[in-house]
């Protein structure tokens, strides 16, 4: 027995090998010549990473809400007005991170489930003068997912800054950043990125380092501020050594493999993948019987999968079951539904042969709390996807 079970849970994920041997190797200095090679062709990566060839990439030691704090640190100044998008927990969470900056924030909630109305949110920002519009790709706490390309578009069409929290999506949903004319797209490393917690990644768009440089106060957070980091990531970039805090040494040799393995991968049949991951984990669900959080298909990520409870099953009898049949899964996350959901992560590492076996313990899980279906029904239907 391998004496492990699969973690499927919308983060952290599962790492490849050579990942975790990046992170385990004994850590050198943070200036040697090899750490600085290291660190400078991960930034140049994330570029091609982020598709943002005009972006500064940022690398923090730290988690993806330290990454949504350097928007409202560097971008917000008191009586900036921003609009705040919200599909879940994770774009509610922006409206208290802009108004500790001093925003005067307008959050336009989407009923749960449904994702981002733009003709809707198109009205609220000509009618009003927003500096600067937050969106959340996929929102783990829904698994909804908002169309990117149009927000990033509705920015250009208003010139509004457009941020798009990409820490459920970046590597696994598709995003052209420049293409499609977004100005900050932020993650962190413990999703499908491939990397364990411990860093916050962000791409900062020209107009949104422009619209930084014209601050008329200091940036109110010191280890956030984009004046002490843009000149270490420079001088990394440029291969020269550079201090302002130490960085996660061992992280972001974790992260150079990582990247690299998804520029092997190639970023287009990386989409692809999770894309068919997505399909096939919902026919799955479906299949069983299950319905889920997102209202439609069309807006359901492929990052992970959010399947209600069916009746008469609760959640303390089927996860532990689901855990004990091979995968570990996560509970529900938003608060008004926290106990009528369940989340699947499938990004990253994830496989087919690692989706079949987590929708079959699933499978194990339901039947083993009294739920009625054709054994072997939901693999068969995410196998129909994936081989079909």
């Amino acid at each position: 027995m391998k004496g492990r079970t699969l973690l499927m849970i919308p983060g952290p994920i599962e790492f490849e090998p050579a990942v975790l041997q990046a992170l385990g190797a004994p850590t050198t200095s943070h200036v040697s010549p090899d750490f600085i090679e290291t660190f400078g062709r991960a930034i140049e990566r994330m570029r091609e990473i982020w598709c943002a060839p005009s972006g500064q990439p940022f690398v923090l030691a730290g988690s993806g809400t330290l990454a949504m704090d350097t928007v409202g640190a560097n971008l917000i100044e008191p009586g900036d007005r921003a609009l705040v998008l919200s599909t879940g927990v994770f774009g509610d969470r922006f409206e208290d991170l802009l108004s500790r900056y001093g925003a005067d924030v307008t959050v336009l909630r989407f009923p749960l489930g449904d994702t981002v109305d733009f003709e809707q949110v198109d009205r609220a920002v000509a009618a009003s003068g927003y500096k600067l519009i937050t969106g959340t790709h996929v929102d783990t706490s829904t698994g909804v997912r908002i169309d990117a390309e149009r927000f990033g578009a509705l920015g250009r069409e208003h010139d509004v800054l457009t941020v798009l929290d990409g820490v459920c999506s970046v590597a696994g949903e598709e995003i052209r950043q420049d293409g499609w004319g977004l100005d900050v797209v932020l993650t962190a490393s413990q999703k499908a990125i491939g990397v364990p917690p411990g860093l916050a990644l962000v791409v900062a768009g020209p107009r949104a380092i422009d619209a930084f440089r014209a601050r008329r106060s200091p940036t109110a957070n010191y280890y956030a501020d984009w004046e002490k980091w843009l000149p270490i990531m420079r001088a990394y970039e440029e291969r020269r050594p550079s201090y302002f805090g130490t960085p996660a040494v061992n992280l972001v040799a974790a992260l150079d493999v990582s990247l690299g393995q998804i520029l092997t991968e190639g970023i287009d049949r990386r989409f692809e993948r999770h894309r068919r991951l997505g399909l096939a984990c919902r026919a799955a669900i479906r299949a069983l019987g299950l319905t889920q959080v997102p209202t439609s298909d069309d807006h359901a990520a492929s990052t992970l999968t959010a399947p209600k409870y069916p009746e008469g099953v609760v959640g303390t009898d089927l996860l532990p079951r689901i855990r004990e049949a091979g995968a570990i899964l996560a509970g529900g996350l938003h608060p008004e539904i926290r106990s009528e959901y369940f989340r699947i992560g499938h990004m990253g590492a994830t496989n087919f042969g690692d989706l079949l076996a987590t929708v079959g313990a699933i499978e194990a899980g339901l039947q083993a709390c009294g739920h009625g279906f054709e054994a072997g029904c939901g693999v068969a239907a995410a196998q129909s996807i994936l081989f079909g």
